[in-house]
């Protein structure tokens, strides 16, 4: 009798570790990197490194996709042991984790409360002390701009990343809160389910809870029962026979999301009435499409360069082209900057700066409807999600022609962990000698004008 109850208790553990390890391997949520660097890049850790749209997908372009022969993808560059070289230089795998350990072992980190880094990058050097170095100076001190969240308050602090000092700013009475991180974005996006209400909604509506796609769409706050919390609202799809969700919205659902306690505040359902638009046709890819077999297509233009590119990259980070010559970065909020771009004087030789620094401020796209599941969409792209956050790897010849020089984005995950954004720039030179820009007077030039067609 003994022996059969440990059998069934046995029996029964099993049965649980199995439903346990199951749950844990299919819930729809992006797992924290794994320390090792080689796992961090994005273009083969793409559950890490989702988008808004957290189905992003890994597998394959079947053959019909790829129209045009393409080059191996650039290798991978090992960041394990960049070093800056210049002022501007992002920072590296290496001080990212310096200014990790350094605010970890800081006052304000060292509670039990939890925290989370919005943003680490460079806390970049006053113009005139940039204006002034030159390649071959001393480095200019390396510090990290840094904006946390602890305990559910925001905070700006500079790092020293030689001396280990931290100043931490005053916020005073700033209102909003920073970018969101890519564990809030990807968070959000499952919160909802953990509520029964959500759940049963959505399957009233029609919807198998496994086709379902949802996106933390906009910050803000909206009465005075909204304040002083960090909320955003999330909407729904169905994926359900087609790639392209976006044509296959749950209209008139909306989830009012706290993305601190990932509680679900609200739900407004206005839209039950509205059916969700069909999946026939809405798919764009083209190996879905039903192509007619006498349509001619033209065949793959390549523009080659058999002596290579004439632009050059030195350090990682400076480009020089013709008498011109920048130093180009990628970065988390505004996606690319531009910096130091100089041109040499054809007469003086001299080289002239025309621009200190260059980069995309803001996207900000407000929808204006004024209906309940549409009011509140105001998206900022780079201040809510992040150019270079939501920025993915480019593929060779569709996004970037032959002899293109790839760029990695390093960044820091929630925790600080540094991770990389593989091939998320590409540099290249644009063919633009076309016919249309030759012109000339021929009775002025002596250059002969075009035969008469007419020669009857």
């Amino acid at each position: 009798m003994e022996s059969r109850n440990i059998l069934r208790f046995l029996a029964i553990s099993l049965s649980v570790s199995l439903v346990l390890f199951f749950t844990w391997v299919h819930l729809p949520y992006a797992p924290q990197p794994n320390t090792t660097t080689d796992l961090l890049y994005c273009s083969t850790n793409s559950p890490w490194c989702t988008s808004k749209n957290r189905f992003q997908s890994i597998n394959k372009p079947s053959t019909a996709d790829n129209i045009l022969e393409k080059p191996p993808n650039p290798k991978h560059h090992n960041h394990e042991s960049d070093t800056p070289h210049h002022p501007l230089d992002p920072l590296t795998i290496s001080e990212i984790n310096r200014v990790r350990t350094i605010l970890k072992s800081h006052a304000l980190f060292r509670s039990s409360s939890p925290f989370a880094f919005h943003s680490v990058v460079l806390e970049e050097p006053d113009k005139t002390l940039v204006l002034q170095w030159k390649k071959g100076d001393s480095l200019l001190p390396r510090k990290a701009a840094v904006v946390a969240r602890v305990a559910g308050k925001s905070h700006v602090l500079t790092v020293d990343i030689t001396t280990g000092e931290v100043a931490v700013q005053e916020t005073g009475s700033r209102s909003g809160y920073p970018t969101m991180t890519i564990e809030d974005m990807t968070s959000s996006t499952w919160a909802p389910l953990s509520n029964a209400d959500f759940n049963r909604t959505i399957i009233e509506r029609g919807v198998d809870l496994q086709d379902l796609a949802c996106l933390p769409i906009s910050l803000g706050w909206f009465g005075e029962s909204e304040e002083n919390r960090r909320l955003i609202k999330v909407q729904c799809y169905s994926m359900e026979g087609t790639a392209n969700f976006y044509m296959r919205p749950i209209e008139g659902l909306t989830v009012l999301l706290d993305m601190d306690s990932k509680e679900v505040v609200e739900i407004s359902d206005k839209g039950k009435g509205i059916p969700i638009p069909k999946a026939a046709n809405t798919d764009y890819r083209y190996s879905a499409q039903k192509i007619n077999p006498e349509m001619m297509f033209v065949n793959p233009i390549s523009i080659e360069q058999p002596k290579g590119p004439s632009f050059t990259v030195e350090d990682e980070h400076l480009v020089k082209w013709a008498n011109w010559e920048f130093h180009l970065k990628p970065d988390p909020r505004a996606g690319v900057i531009v910096s130091r771009a100089k041109v040499r004087d054809p007469d003086s030789g001299e080289m002239r700066n025309v621009m200190y620094k260059g980069f995309t401020s803001e996207l900000f796209v407000p929808y204006m409807d004024p209906t309940d599941a549409w009011y509140f969409k105001t998206y900022m792209d780079a201040g809510e999600y992040g150019f270079g956050l939501q920025a993915m790897p480019l593929d060779p010849l569709n996004d970037c022609p032959r002899n293109a020089y790839y760029m990695d984005g390093v960044f820091a995950a929630g925790d600080g962990t540094p991770y990389v954004r593989s091939h998320m720039v590409c540099v290249f030179e644009r063919y633009a000698g076309d016919i249309g820009w030759r012109h000339s007077e021929s009775p002025i030039t002596g250059m002969g004008g075009l035969e008469k067609l007419d020669r009857r």
